[in-house]
């Protein structure tokens, strides 16, 4: 086993979760999902975790709630960025 197979970020299951629950709907490709998940991860901090047990015991309510409001913010802008690039690759077409 590697570390990298032990160790996980709990922003990315945020991230991904977020994506799936409130965007899953509205037309975007894989590559846009995955440009998406990577722009918000870039202006999320990292908070690491070996098992999902450590965060749900670690984490105070307070926490889980900047944590999701970081997400939606970051991913919001996220998507707003993806979709400013599709318009200008749709007029250089």
């Amino acid at each position: 086993m590697t570390i990298k197979a032990e160790i996980s970020n709990f922003y990315e299951d945020l991230v991904v979760d977020f994506l799936i629950n409130e965007y899953s709907d509205q037309g975007f490709s894989k590559d846009e999902f995955n440009d998406i998940a990577c722009l918000a991860l870039n202006h999320l901090p990292a908070r690491y975790y070996r098992h999902s047990v450590d965060m749900a015991f670690f984490l105070t309510t307070p926490d889980r709630v900047e944590m999701r409001e970081r997400v939606q913010k970051a991913v919001d802008e996220a998507v707003l960025q993806v979709l400013a690039y599709r318009d200008e690759s749709d007029d250089i077409t």
